[in-house]
């Protein structure tokens, strides 16, 4: 068994707080990203990447070993926030069922009701449209709300989704920033 193995199930603790514009939702933590205890965390991952590009932070956050406590703070300050629409670490998205994201999602709307942010992006078109039950459903901002808040879909930052670049990920990452006011 490798070391990652033993996070398989750990949870990542969320960050949100007091005025919370924007919320970050991925599908569910890595082993690695459990490991660690820090989103979106395994290198390679383009999340940080595209954030900096997109404005959001000012530079590449390297989360590979955990969050620093001055971009934790950073991310606090401008009311960005980061969860998950599934709590439990696994190797891979797709270890997941359709019941674990349809009942994730009534999970994230009561965090959402609770932390109220303007915005709520989701990371991931396919895992969006099982967890909220929408087949139909394509990218960028959602017709319907979620407990309020503003909704979006954007692209996964995952390598798996390689034709996304960080270019574009960053694009629709700033579109939802300007949403919530993050970005002006």
């Amino acid at each position: 068994m490798s070391d990652l193995e033993l996070y398989r199930d750990a949870t990542v603790d969320d960050v949100a707080g007091p005025g919370l514009r924007l919320l970050f939702v991925g599908i569910n933590p890595s082993l690695w990203t459990a490991k660690v205890n820090a989103h979106f965390a395994r290198p390679g991952n383009r999340f940080w990447p595209a954030l900096c590009a997109a404005g959001i932070t000012d530079h590449v956050v390297d989360a590979s070993q955990g969050m620093a406590a001055d971009d934790l703070e950073a991310l606090q300050r401008k009311g960005v926030g980061i969860t998950n629409v599934v709590a439990r670490a696994t190797a891979r998205a797709d270890e997941l069922s359709r019941d674990e994201l349809r009942a994730g999602a009534d999970i994230l709307a009561t965090m959402v009701a609770r932390w109220e942010p303007r915005v709520v992006a989701v990371a991931g078109i396919t895992a969006y449209r099982i967890a909220f039950g929408l087949p139909r459903a394509t990218p960028g901002e959602q017709a319907e709300t979620l407990a309020g808040a503003r909704l979006w879909v954007v692209p996964n930052p995952s390598g798996l989704n390689a034709h996304k670049s960080v270019a574009s990920l960053a694009e629709a990452y700033a579109a939802a920033a300007r949403a919530a006011g993050v970005l002006a």
